[in-house]
């Protein structure tokens, strides 16, 4: 399981090209989930148009990335959605884009089934309406349903089912995997990060110690669940989970936001990891020649874990964790298995944290009880 160390040491220094490219087409959202990564809701008048958009697409082919991670906002919102993944693909780039599916309606379900290299992914906070609306918002539940039934329906295939892991959806591992199984779906968890509208909630809402040592061993039984390297923190705990196991910011992954900035991951949509605009010289010069990126690249300092025997497995963490909760970069995780990001927090006390930016959030509440 998990990458092996000289792999993992060479994907540290960097890659000529990401392997993950996360790229939010557009901040516009009829949701307002309660832990947005983006503080998404209303669209910002600087979004890349249409040409643009398709330019970096080209761009993206000529280096030879093989597949692109969708997101928003919801990205279907956009009036050329479909026009840009179906550009994508046939530049023989294959798209992931996740969705809150309250645009999938039979139509759209049928239009995505006949595109190929195209993976979607449904986005889902509890196994049941009530645990998903209290994040989601009254409705999202049954909506994202109805999306997979219209999917099924067209036969698109095997989808996604995307969970993001709180102290109350941790609770319902089984039956989220009792519903992939029902849709003949993969199931893909996703860890809480205190991002964008995340930070609000987090301290809430993010599973406990023992909740996280359970998810570890969960995990540990079942390598068909996917998870992205969300988890690669609880590795400290044993054998290392399925993916790289380190923080790939900058190095292997990095986010496109809505209006071209480049930020070093989707979970640090802050001044302070911007790494570039791809208008002003392309996504290609950002990627090899930020001084973010190459400064992400150099040899990491272990700081406080040093003495922790367990730092080959986890590499302290999640930077974005780490940063919108007030610690350093050379501190624990906040989460760390072992309680000393808790003693690091505890440490400092009542610190100011860093507030996301930018914040796109809606004015008005959402709900799709009426639907």
């Amino acid at each position: 399981m998990g990458a092996d160390l000289s792999l993992r040491n060479r994907f540290e220094r960097g890659l000529a090209a990401p392997i993950c490219l996360t790229w939010e087409l557009t901040y516009a959202c009829n949701l307002a989930c309660t832990h947005c990564l983006s503080s998404s809701g209303r669209r910002d008048p600087k979004e890349l148009t249409t040409d643009e958009a398709k330019r970096l697409i080209d761009e993206v082919a000529a280096m030879q990335i093989f597949y692109i991670n969708i997101g928003g906002g919801e990205p279907m919102i956009r009036r050329d959605f479909f026009e840009l993944i179906e550009h994508a693909v046939g530049q023989r780039i294959g798209v992931k884009f996740s969705t809150n599916g309250t645009r999938i309606d039979p139509a759209a379900a049928k239009r995505l089934a006949s595109i190929d290299y195209l993976d979607v992914q449904i986005s889902i906070d509890g196994a049941d309406a009530r645990t998903s609306d209290r994040i989601r918002g009254i409705g999202s539940y049954d909506a994202a349903r109805r999306a997979m039934d219209n999917l099924r329906a067209a036969d698109f295939g095997q989808f996604k089912i995307s969970v993001v892991m709180t102290c109350d959806s941790v609770e319902q591992l089984d039956e989220f995997e009792a519903l992939a199984k029902h849709y003949g779906a993969e199931l893909r968890l996703t860890r809480l990060r205190p991002s964008g509208r995340g930070v609000d909630v987090w301290q809430e809402l993010h599973p406990t110690l023992e909740q996280n040592r359970r998810l570890y061993r969960w995990l540990s039984e079942r390598p068909n669940v996917l998870t992205g390297d969300s988890f690669f923190h609880l590795s400290a705990l044993g054998a290392p989970l399925e993916g790289l196991n380190l923080c790939g910011a900058g190095r292997v992954v990095c986010l496109i936001d809505p209006v071209g900035e480049v930020y070093a991951c989707p979970f640090v949509i802050h001044d302070e990891f911007k790494a570039g605009n791809v208008r002003d010289a392309g996504f290609s010069a950002v990627w090899n020649s930020s001084e973010l990126f190459r400064s992400l690249r150099e040899p990491g300092n272990p700081g406080a874990c040093a003495s922790c025997g367990s730092y080959d497995a986890c590499r302290g963490g999640c930077m974005a964790a780490k940063f919108f909760t007030g610690l350093e970069m050379s501190d624990p995780d906040p989460e760390c298995v072992f309680g000393h990001g808790e003693d690091a927090l505890a440490a400092k006390g009542a610190t100011l944290r860093p507030t996301p930016s930018p914040d796109h959030s809606r004015r008005i509440p959402v709900s799709l009880s009426s639907r």
